[in-house]
C-alpha cells in the first residue's frame, strides 16, 4: 500500500511483516526497563527447530503447567519442524497441544515436561489480563536476555484497510524483530498477548536513498489467546 504525496516530497510505502529474527531486544530510549520487569525474564523462552532456523531463535512465554505459547509461524508445522524449548538454560522437545494458522489465529500451544524444570518454575503461573488493553497503556516485552518498556498504539495510527484487523498494537521497541514474545501489562504482570508482526514504512524522498522504519508491532491479544487454549489445558 502506497501513500503518495506532492511531487519532491518523500513518499511513504507501508508493509506488514512477520518478525522472523530475534535479534537482541533494544530497549526504547525514553523508557528503560527497571529490575522489577526482570521477574518477566523467567516467563520468556527460546524456540528452536530441528534443524536450528537460520534467523535464530524464535520466542515464547511460559504459561505453567509445562505449558508454552508462542506464535503460530515461529513453530510453523510441529510435525516438520520438531521443535523444542530453551528454559532454565535447559532444551527440552515440545509436542503441539494446538496449532493455529499465521493468517487467522497466529498462535500455537506446546506442551514439555514440566517435571524437568526446577522448582521455582514448576510453582510459577503466567495469567492472562482480564481487561482488553487501551491506547497509551504502559507495557513490558520481554525476552530470555532482557526486557524493554512500550505502549499500546490506537489502531488509528495504521491504514484503514489493517485497522479492523490488527487492532492491537504496540509502539515498536527498537531495531528488534521478537515473533511469539511475550506483551505484558507493566502494573499487574498479565500476559496482555503474543507478538505476531510488524508495521514498517519507508520513506523515499527521491534523492537520498530510500529509508525503512518499523513503527508498530501487532500481539495477538489476551482474549483471542483465552479462546485459543483448549478447556483442559486452562488454569
Amino acid at each position: 500500500m502506497t501513500f503518495r504525496t506532492c511531487k519532491r516530497r518523500p513518499t511513504l510505502v507501508f508493509w506488514i511483516g512477520f518478525c522472523l529474527a530475534a535479534a537482541p531486544l533494544l530497549r526504547l530510549s525514553f523508557a528503560h526497563a527497571d529490575s522489577a520487569d526482570d521477574s518477566l525474564r523467567l516467563y520468556a523462552v527460546d524456540i528452536w527447530r530441528d534443524p536450528p532456523q537460520t534467523w535464530g531463535p524464535g520466542r515464547g512465554v511460559y504459561l505453567g503447567n509445562g505449558l508454552v505459547l508462542t506464535a503460530a509461524h515461529v513453530v510453523g508445522s510441529a510435525a516438520r519442524t520438531r521443535p523444542s524449548v530453551r528454559i532454565a538454560g535447559m532444551d527440552l522437545p515440545a509436542k503441539a497441544i494446538k496449532e493455529g494458522n499465521v493468517e487467522r489465529v497466529d498462535l500455537t500451544l506446546l506442551s514439555i515436561n514440566e517435571q524437568k524444570l526446577p522448582i521455582y518454575l514448576q510453582m510459577r503461573r503466567m495469567p492472562l489480563c482480564e481487561k482488553n488493553p487501551w491506547p497509551g497503556e504502559p507495557v513490558i516485552v520481554a525476552v530470555p536476555e532482557e526486557t524493554a518498556r512500550s505502549h499500546v498504539m490506537s489502531p488509528l495510527s495504521l491504514p484503514f484497510r489493517v485497522q479492523r484487523k490488527f487492532s492491537t498494537l504496540i509502539s515498536d521497541v527498537g531495531a528488534t524483530e521478537n515473533s511469539g514474545s511475550g506483551v505484558f501489562d507493566e502494573e499487574n504482570k498479565c500476559l496482555l498477548g503474543i507478538i505476531s508482526r510488524k508495521f514498517s514504512v519507508r520513506i523515499n524522498s527521491g534523492d537520498a536513498e530510500s529509508q525503512e522504519r518499523d513503527i508498530a508491532k501487532y500481539f495477538v491479544p489476551a482474549s483471542t489467546v483465552r479462546a485459543f487454549i483448549p478447556t483442559a489445558y486452562r488454569f
